[in-house]
């Protein structure tokens, strides 16, 4: 059969020229037939194959270089006045002037930028606001609203899925339906009534919200529970349980991948909301988030590190790290959770 396949095509040798045949010769190689060669299958196969983890190895590059260049811009030494925007702007791989250079720049400790994150860099926003303070504000934002609106989403999507009640479909297509209102068009409405309920000065505007859920998350896991058979809750509901305990003791621990990897994704957006710090919150609240007072370090060039942009560039590879460990961890069951939310009984 390989000998077959590399035949060449009959074709008398004084009408095909050298240019041709050599042609022909160079592209069977790289695995596409042409008139004069035949190319192998399994070169076109291992050439394709070449070609697409190029491409994957360059797409993985351009995904994976600007948080290199973070970190490796995280050990600059731009303490002197002037100096860090020009070392940040010729910075390739790696500052040309770096902690690590204790002969040049002095600096014994190569982890001094890291050191003023964590002791002397947020009092310059507030004399009580430290570092651990403002993850802590991250953590609370991030985890309390994030179990608590996971776990009320997974009920709305229960009963959206999995109860039969008159108009059902007609309540979630309208709550679908909301999410096509803009954010902004409704921003200064929620300004002016969490200013009234007093939930800006503590924190709670980031909170309290989140408690009831999105209807996107409700949409996904819905999705992923018309996957799950229905006879399951006939036979508990002929055993007598009713629906709160069919939820507790069914639904959350077969629909636990999906809600897991829900609340993950939830987690990572509410970890990253500096906009809604940056609204709701007084700049000077001991309650921002750690997005926020690291984009207030610098202040559009007026923050007490406004031109020591390394420190700045330290605290956001803090930010960042516990998210991108996070993902690193648990992309599998994400992926697998969002492959599953297609399937339909």
């Amino acid at each position: 059969m390989e000998n077959i396949q590399t035949e060449t095509i009959a074709v008398k040798e004084s009408e095909i020229s050298p240019f041709r045949n050599g042609l022909g010769a160079v592209l069977a190689f790289f695995g596409f037939s042409s008139k004069t060669h035949r190319a192998s299958k399994k070169r076109a196969k291992l050439v394709g194959d070449i070609f697409t983890y190029i491409i994957l190895l360059f797409g993985s590059f351009l995904m994976l270089f600007p948080f290199w260049w973070m970190v490796a811009g995280s050990f600059a030494d731009t303490s002197i006045q002037g100096t860090g925007m020009p070392i940040l702007r010729r910075m390739v791989w790696w500052p040309e002037r770096s902690t690590f250079q204790s002969e040049l720049t002095g600096i014994s400790n190569p982890f001094v930028n890291y050191a003023t994150v964590f002791t002397n860099a947020f009092p310059s926003i507030n004399k009580e606001l430290t570092f651990w303070r403002a993850l802590a504000n991250n953590l609370i934002y991030s985890i309390v609203p994030v179990v608590i609106g996971v776990i009320t989403s997974a009920s709305a999507a229960f009963a959206f899925a999995k109860i039969n009640w008159v108009g059902r479909n007609a309540v979630f297509y309208f709550l679908l339906a909301a999410i096509m209102v803009p954010g902004p068009s409704i921003m200064t409405t929620q300004f002016v009534m969490y200013t009234e309920l007093g939930w800006r000065e503590n924190g709670l505007v980031l909170i309290i919200p989140g408690l009831f859920g999105s209807i996107m998350t409700a949409f996904f896991i819905r999705q992923f529970l018309f996957g799950l058979p229905t006879s399951i809750i006939e036979a508990a509901k002929i055993d007598g349980a009713g629906y709160f305990r069919i939820f507790c003791g069914f639904i959350l621990p077969l629909a636990f991948p999906a809600i897991m990897a829900q609340g993950l994704l939830s987690f990572m957006g509410c970890w990253n909301n500096y906009m809604g710090s940056f609204i709701m919150i007084p700049r000077n609240s001991l309650w921002i988030n750690l997005p926020h007072a690291i984009a207030l370090l610098d202040n559009d060039g007026n923050g007490a590190y406004a031109n020591n942009y390394a420190v700045v560039i330290a605290a956001s590879v803090l930010c960042v790290l516990p998210v991108i460990i996070l993902f690193a961890v648990f992309q599998k069951p994400i992926i697998q959770s969002l492959m599953l939310t297609g399937s339909k009984e």
